[in-house]
């Protein structure tokens, strides 16, 4: 774990012993910088995605936002991106909780679902890195849409950007015999 600064509160938990913003607030009564910080940065939800319109499922693909800077996994224009990319989504409090799209990592989402940080995000761990070193982040592992056309999606997809690398497996199913 990266060394703190003399006088810092210990990894999540606020000056003064209370407990972090997002632990005592809900998404809207975060302020505009609390909520920025609440990215860890991993560039999942920058991964395009292609949906079954008969069951809803969410396919991911390896096949990231022309924006997503593969090396950082941040926007490169975060400030004017829905002018690059007019159906880039902004996340507001109020669609969080609908789009059931957003990895099951996110901390947007996780704190919708009342539920907690994990160890490997920044504010918790104090490393902006180490969504990284947990392995969480897409860094080096996507393409740029501006390379694979929207047809070939479907030859892109993957499993590990819907997956939640710090719950157990779920049980292999065993094969009805006939």
């Amino acid at each position: 774990m990266p060394a703190r600064g003399r006088g810092a509160a210990p990894a999540g938990e606020a000056e003064g012993g209370e407990a972090p913003f997002w632990k005592r607030k809900r998404l809207h009564e975060m302020s505009r910088e609390e909520w920025e910080s609440l990215c860890d940065g991993c560039g999942r939800c920058c991964l395009n995605k292609l949906e079954d319109m008969e069951t809803g499922e969410i396919y991911w693909t390896d096949v990231a936002c022309r924006l997503l800077d593969d090396g950082t996994c941040r926007c490169k224009d975060y400030e004017h991106r829905q002018e690059h990319v007019p159906d880039c989504i902004s996340l507001t409090p109020e669609i969080v909780p609908r789009l059931s799209w957003l990895p099951p990592t996110c901390a947007y989402r996780l704190v919708a679902e009342g539920r907690d940080l994990y160890w490997w995000h920044p504010l918790v761990s104090g490393d902006p890195l180490s969504v990284h070193m947990a392995g969480i982040s897409v860094r080096g592992q996507t393409r740029s849409e501006a390379d694979i056309p929207a047809a070939a999606l479907e030859e892109h997809m993957v499993t590990w950007p819907g997956e939640d690398p710090m719950q157990p497996p779920e049980p292999a199913r065993k094969r009805k015999r006939r």
